[in-house]
């Protein structure tokens, strides 16, 4: 069904799968069906409007609303919000429908519901299982760490987004099983490497791109299985170690040396491990998935990013274990939800955030263990079935059944979301969508103090020291656990401030998009996230394996 997008005006397409995914999550009240209408946005401004909920990068200091202690949230503390401590939050010394409303015909659901989401106190930071990571934003199982976001089980990382079973890694992107690992990128099953791309089952590595089962490897891209290689050229055990302490005596030439020895070499379309029928990239265990990009363990899912272990789904990012989902963000653990975010172990709920443990709830806010509730309220199941009908009928002669929260709502101005990251607008831009802004504060520029590209020349008290970016100016600190890491891993200290270096590692992703181009080797059509305008040299899947083995 072709469809133009009311904010953009794009033309966007809901696929038989989608409208069958709509039905299916439809909530049934009364043996009758309230179908959830086919979306009026676009996948990409669906996308927007659920990022633009979701802060990892900006964290402040705030205190509990309850307590009083000093803690670190992703929630300005200029705002109208109040902020629990998670303790404070999970604890029963407070109740989230002491905030109930009663629901009024004359006035549009959503707004109803936006008044209750500006009174209920939010968690300060959603983390399970982890010690001695204060700093570490929607998290699990991480210990001794720092500035970590969306990871699960870490130990002693820092400054990471997305690692999963890693040890002893900074400054990692999309990282599963790594272990004394820096600046890696949509990687998977690493030790002792640095500044790798794309790469897995990979040791002592450096400066690589799309390599894999490979050892002692410098400036390589496309190798597989190999060994004492530089610049993919084979060299003997004595030789590859004098030439690479020579190449990496000087690390702030390496990435120049290895983007521009990649160039004239090709890259693979799409990147798929063991899929089946599907479309996107970065895609693993996955079948019949479409327009998919970093996702594994997926099956039947429409329209899908930065999630695993997701079934029979529409128009979600952002989480794990998902069955049965519409337009369902930063959440983990939902079943037969539709338009929730923030949410942990939810079932049949509709228009929820931050709820944990609910059942048959319809907009509620900050609820805890507890079923048939509306605006919070609590009802009895048959109160609940009588009553959620009529606001749905209500809420689609408003426009407002089907449409995911309005941006406006959101906890976090949109420059300090993670929909600026992936839709960067200008702050004139976002003010004329009625969207909230934060300028970040003034600071003057100051000159950068030299760092020494050798980090044996840098001493202990570089701790005591207020660094300032390269880039943007920023001051910023090496705090001593950093400092270690990087004397272990023989690398230089960073000259640019945790901001700029997330920004990089940004820069270097691929698009959550594909484009129709053709193979450069045998020109057949293909789809990959490498834009017509870009450079580089994209192969089919078949003539790029037959080009590295």
């Amino acid at each position: 069904m072709q469809q133009f997008c009311r904010q953009c005006s794009a033309s966007f397409q809901i696929t038989e799968t989608a409208q069958h995914l709509l039905e299916t999550v439809s909530p049934v009240f009364q043996g009758r069906t309230q179908s959830i209408p086919s979306p009026t946005l676009c996948s990409d401004c669906r996308q927007q409007r659920r990022l633009a909920f979701r802060n990892l990068h900006h964290l402040y200091r705030n205190t509990c609303g309850l307590t009083g202690q000093s803690l670190i949230t992703n929630i300005a503390p200029d705002g109208p919000l109040t902020v629990f401590s998670r303790e404070v939050w999970l604890g029963d010394g407070w109740n989230a429908q002491d905030f109930a409303m009663d629901i009024d015909a004359t006035e549009p659901f959503l707004a109803q519901l936006s008044s209750l989401y500006r009174r209920v106190p939010r968690w300060a930071n959603f983390t399970e299982r982890c010690e001695n990571c204060d700093f570490c934003m929607n998290s699990y199982g991480g210990k001794d760490s720092y500035l970590v976001t969306s990871g699960g089980d870490f130990e002693r990382c820092l400054f990471s987004y997305r690692i999963f079973k890693t040890y002893d890694c900074v400054d990692c992107m999309n990282l599963l099983q790594g272990e004394r690992c820096y600046e890696c990128i949509d990687s998977e099953y690493l030790h002792t490497c640095t500044h790798l791309q794309n790469c897995k089952q990979c040791q002592r590595c450096d400066y690589c791109i799309d390599c894999s089962s490979c050892q002692d490897c410098l400036l390589c891209v496309g190798l597989r299985q190999k060994r004492y290689c530089i610049r993919n050229q084979q060299y003997t055990a004595e030789a590859y170690e004098r030439m690479r302490a020579e190449i990496l005596r000087l690390h702030s030439h390496a990435d120049t040396e290895l983007q521009t020895f990649a160039a004239p070499l090709p890259h693979p379309a799409i990147h798929t491990v063991a899929c089946e029928q599907v479309t996107g990239d970065f895609l693993t265990h996955c079948k019949n998935v479409s327009q998919g990009y970093f996702t594994s363990n997926t099956e039947d899912v429409t329209e899908i990013t930065d999630s695993d272990h997701t079934s029979l789904c529409f128009s979600i990012n952002d989480g794990d274990y998902y069955t049965e989902c519409i337009e369902v963000a930063s959440a983990a653990w939902i079943n037969h939800s539709a338009f929730c975010e923030n949410s942990i172990h939810c079932t049949d709920c509709y228009y929820c955030s931050t709820c944990a443990n609910c059942d048959y709830c319809f907009c509620c806010i900050g609820l805890k263990r507890k079923q048939y509730c509306i605006l919070n309220k609590q009802y009895t199941q048959g109160e609940y079935e009588a009553l959620v009908p009529r606001i749905i009928a209500y809420m689609r002669k408003t426009g407002e059944w089907g449409e995911f929260f309005p941006v406006p709502l959101s906890d976090h101005a949109y420059n300090h979301s993670l929909a600026q990251e992936y839709f960067p607008l200008t702050e004139e831009q976002a003010r004329e969508r009625g969207w909230r802004w934060q300028p970040d504060p003034e600071r003057n520029a100051t000159d950068p103090i030299p760092l020494p590209d050798d980090i044996a020349d840098v001493s202990d008290a570089l701790c005591t020291s207020v660094l300032t970016c390269a880039a943007t100016g920023r001051p910023y600190k090496v705090v001593k656990q950093e400092l270690a890491f990087y004397r272990s891993m023989g690398v230089p200290v960073p000259q640019f401030c945790f901001d700029e270096r997330h920004a990089q590692r940004m820069r270097l992703r691929r698009p959550w998009k594909l484009w129709a181009r053709e193979c450069a080797k045998c020109a057949r059509p293909i789809a990959t996230s490498y834009a017509p305008e870009r450079p580089e040299i994209v192969y089919c899947e078949s003539c790029y394996l037959a080009a590295v083995y």
